[in-house]
């Protein structure tokens, strides 16, 4: 019987789908445009300040949002219509892209491009929860894994394309970086209001409380896989925030200037756009517990060889590395999260999962910048790698549950049964 089902495996299953295809055009430009921003923000910083801590502190602007929004977005997601949240959260992108634009080309005080770092993270966290959400209501259920894996590799390729563009565009001009970001939101906007999402009537009535915005911690309590998988992610993402200090190992170790810099954050998202579309075109893992395992640890390894490494092919080649194994972990989370939580709670379980793994990032930022800043780059991204391999194998030891995962299908299949 399982020979069957791989027969019928269709490895473009979604893009069959119409409403797909139109929803992901606006998103895609609009994720192009936030990888050229990102790009530029931290090569600007550095160039104005020289300072490792500055590129932390550009994480920490963005980790803060996190923390205090994220969980309150989850309800509210939840609670009102969806795609104005996400057209709210758009408009807000758009004006503090435009107002970075007008502070880098009059060469702005670095405090406010800071705040406006901050109000930009602030309308990103605001508005993630519902766009999270908003997939699952254009895309049949039997559909979905195929979904999300085409998103992965979707948004590898606009993390591929968009830093190799902004290190073009950084040679011209470091505010049109920020304009272009502006103009993708913008995009996605016009888009994003033509498509007629299907509501859910299932909507939380009751108001806001502790409990209500908190209910997404508890159903990831209930469901310990789950739980595992994020928290794997969360300390592999906080000690591995390698790619914070590319700026300095662009500039001052590899020597390769901007348009290296722009190749070096385009590898790891190179690496993980091949592993999602090679992912795609495979048949669903059979034994995702220990893939995801060795994947993390693998993670850690090349994560070591970048900061060892003194060749820019060899530190691409590393990079490279870890897009590619840091999917295996993308791609098993967001099925699972998606195929598992039901409509009425998606929101406020994809917020916990922002804070989770969104701020553990911006917060890897800080830890890296902090440690490059007292203990150098190399120290800092060598330590990274090692405490990640630390914590696979205390989770291999103590996490039974995610060494028993088995096919992401079966384990979809089996909680839903349990649901009904």
């Amino acid at each position: 019987m399982q020979p069957a089902k791989e027969d019928k495996h269709d490895p473009y299953a979604a893009f069959r789908v119409p409403v797909y295809r139109k929803y992901v055009i606006g998103w895609f430009i609009a994720a192009l445009g936030t990888r050229i921003q990102s790009v530029a923000i931290g090569w600007e910083m550095y160039q104005r300040t020289g300072e490792a801590l500055s590129l932390g502190l550009v994480g920490l602007m963005q980790a803060v949002p996190t923390m205090v929004l994220a969980l309150p977005s989850g309800y509210i997601a939840d609670r009102f219509n969806r795609r104005n949240i996400a057209a709210i959260s758009l408009v807000g992108m758009t004006i503090t892209s435009f107002g970075l634009a007008a502070l880098s080309y009059f060469q702005g005080p670095t405090p406010v491009m800071y705040g406006l770092l901050f109000l930009d993270a602030s309308f990103v966290i605001f508005g993630r929860p519902a766009r999270s959400a908003l997939l699952p209501r254009i895309i049949p259920r039997a559909v979905f894994p195929n979904a999300i894996t085409w998103n992965m590799s979707l948004m590898q390729i606009a993390s591929v394309t968009g830093p190799a563009i902004g290190g073009f565009i950084l040679l011209w001009s470091v505010p049109a970086a920020y304009v272009a970001c502006a103009c993708g939101s913008l995009v996605f906007i016009v888009w994003l209001l033509q498509i007629d999402f299907s509501e859910d009537s299932e909507k939380p009535s009751e108001p806001a409380s502790f409990r209500t915005v908190l209910a997404g911690i508890e159903f990831l309590w209930q469901k310990r896989v789950l739980l595992a998988i994020i928290s794997l992610d969360l300390f592999a993402v906080l000690l591995g925030g390698a790619v914070y200090l590319l700026p300095i190992f662009a500039e001052d170790i590899l020597k390769v200037g901007p348009t290296g810099f722009g190749w070096l954050n385009t590898a790891p998202a190179a690496g993980s756009f091949f592993m999602a579309l090679l992912m795609t075109h495979l048949p669903p893992m059979r034994r995702a517990g220990h893939i995801l395992l060795w994947a993390v640890a693998g993670f850690g390894v090349a994560t070591i060889g970048f900061g060892l490494s003194t060749s820019f092919w060899l530190s691409i080649f590393m990079l490279f590395l870890t897009g590619a194994l840091d999917n295996i972990s993308m791609i098993i989370r967001h099925t699972l999260l998606q195929m598992l939580t039901p409509d009425r709670m998606r929101g406020r379980v994809s917020a916990v999962s922002s804070v989770f793994i969104g701020a553990s990032n911006e917060l890897g930022g800080l830890e890296s910048g902090m440690m490059a800043h007292w203990f150098g780059s190399v120290f800092s991204v060598v330590s990274g790698g090692m405490g990640t391999i630390i914590v696979v194998i205390s989770m291999a030891v103590f996490s039974p549950s995610m060494r028993a995962l088995g096919s992401l299908t079966e384990e979809a299949v089996g909680e839903k049964k349990e649901e009904t």
